[in-house]
């Protein structure tokens, strides 16, 4: 197990400071509810010195090549690969997924992440044409936007840390970066494995509640750019935010994403893309398939298989390499799950399986499945953000892209079927920013991530992001060699 400090500090200007007034949070484990360590929770004179340091190494970081920029993406991912069972261990520690998700998920992934922006920066260019009477040089180059604030929500706090650093390094960008309170430990230790390979100041971590150290950021003045992965009710703040400033912002929000089942699909496959929508890390993902739409003529012996399988999960020690199913972020988040349930079964839809606390703690909810749910039920629409999936029926194509986009969210979705044509129709009919086919919950570097409608702005984990985190210089050359002759008196 991870051997974590006793406290942890803020990570300003390239050194781990105290906060200013002293004040600090207590972490918990949230699978066993005991201390294991303490953060700083920042003052707005801390976020004021975190920007000021972001904005005195923007001055050179934003001059430096897209060789050194890719070397240091490099290394970064290499100290990550180096360390990976440790960062791991201080995520399933801190955030209660399972130990076999944050090695081969989480940690995994951002060592790709880091990689893939490595790579695609070198690949990166300008354009130029010619213009007007054919004396005109056009060219257009793309330059770092500036100092960013970036704010990542608890239920992966690695990833999403690797999500929103490895575009802003890339871009020759700087960053005040706030992970959330409940989760701050695993950047932290990133901070101090790689506070060699970086520039003082290119990358500044503040930790605190965010109804204050996060307020302060989100609302400072000496920001270029603001970047929010969270609730859509947050993110609709920081966006207000962010325009007052006229500044640009990309939000990835929330989902209510539908899974959607047709009678033709591989019954092994969309018996295993269900689970992996909906149970993977608790539940606790924006595009979790929640809403499972399934074809009526296999409906009751699809449950009955689902039903089976949904018992067969384990549930509990995190750390456990065999666990499936680890911990919810906290009792009240559990509680929450638990109220929707009942919630469900007021309004008519009958639990399946699970609907309960499980015996392996108070975090713990069982994988659970509510049946004969109706669309516009309350489960049906709301974000329950646990491992609560929703049985949907439905007769044919027409009607199910119809209620999949009966949702003021599209963040993700999927498509069980062996035809290519209905699965692609139906993809492209859906009101969503993601469509897997097959399976579900696959998120590589290299394929663009976000949302329509209420699940958020903008794209991630693909070469495309980098456009949010630079801007546009155009340079006019005239190659006539002569004035222009419009205030010529004739």
């Amino acid at each position: 197990m991870a051997n974590l400090q006793s406290s942890y500090d803020l990570f300003i200007d390239g050194a781990f400071i105290k906060a200013e007034n002293g004040a600090v949070l207590d972490v918990f484990n949230p699978a066993t509810g005991e201390k294991i360590s303490q953060i700083a929770d920042a003052s707005e004179a801390d976020v004021d010195r975190a920007v000021a340091s972001a904005r005195k190494a923007f001055e050179s970081f934003r001059h430096t090549t897209t060789a050194t920029r890719s070397e240091i993406l490099l290394k970064i991912a290499d100290i990550i690969e180096q360390n990976a069972q440790f960062l791991a261990e201080v995520e399933t520690m801190d955030n209660g997924k399972p130990i076999r998700e944050t090695l081969n998920v989480d940690v995994a992934l951002s060592v790709e992440h880091f990689r893939y922006f490595a790579g695609v920066i070198m690949g990166e260019e300008g354009s130029s044409n010619i213009l007007g009477n054919n004396n005109l040089l056009s060219i257009v180059l793309r330059e770092p936007i500036g100092v960013v604030g970036q704010i990542i929500p608890w239920n992966f706090p690695f990833l999403m840390a690797a999500w929103k650093l490895a575009p802003v390094i890339a871009a020759g960008d700087t960053s005040v970066l706030k992970p959330s309170s409940e989760t701050s430990l695993s950047v932290l230790e990133l901070m101090r494995l790689i506070k060699d390979v970086l520039p003082k100041g290119v990358v500044n971590v503040i930790t605190g509640r965010g109804s204050k150290s996060g307020e302060y950021l989100k609302n400072h003045e000496g920001l270029d750019k603001l970047a929010f992965t969270g609730s859509t009710t947050v993110g609709r703040d920081v966006g207000l935010a962010a325009a007052k400033r006229i500044i640009p912002v990309t939000l990835e929000l929330g989902g209510k994403s539908a899974n959607i089942i047709y009678a033709d699909a591989d019954i092994q496959k969309a018996l295993d893309g269900v689970m992996l929508g909906i149970l993977f890390n608790q539940g606790q993902v924006c595009c979790a398939g929640s809403r499972i739409f399934v074809q009526d003529e296999i409906y009751d012996k699809f449950v009955e298989k689902l039903v089976a399988k949904f018992k067969s999960v384990k549930v509990g020690n995190p750390l456990d390499p065999s666990t499936q199913m680890g911990s919810q972020i906290n009792e009240k988040q559990a509680k929450k799950i638990i109220e929707y349930v009942e919630i469900g079964v007021k309004e008519g839809a009958k639990i399946a399986v699970g609907g309960k606390i499980s015996s392996a703690g108070k975090t713990f909810v069982e994988p659970t499945l509510l049946s004969e749910v109706r669309n516009d039920m309350c489960v049906a629409q709301e974000e329950i953000f646990g491992p609560v999936g929703v049985l949907i029926r439905f007769k044919d194509e027409a009607e199910v892209i119809k209620l999949a986009n009966d949702s003021k969210y599209g963040l993700g979705g999927a498509v069980f079927t062996r035809d290519i044509n209905k699965a692609l129709n139906t993809a492209r009919a859906m009101e969503t920013g993601r469509v897997w086919i097959n399976t579900y919950n696959q998120i590589p570097a290299g394929a663009p991530f976000g949302g329509y409608k209420e699940s958020g702005i903008g794209r991630e984990t693909h070469k495309m992001i980098l456009n949010h985190y630079t801007q546009v210089k155009n340079i006019m050359i005239d190659l006539s060699g002569k004035p222009s002759g419009f205030y010529e008196v004739k």
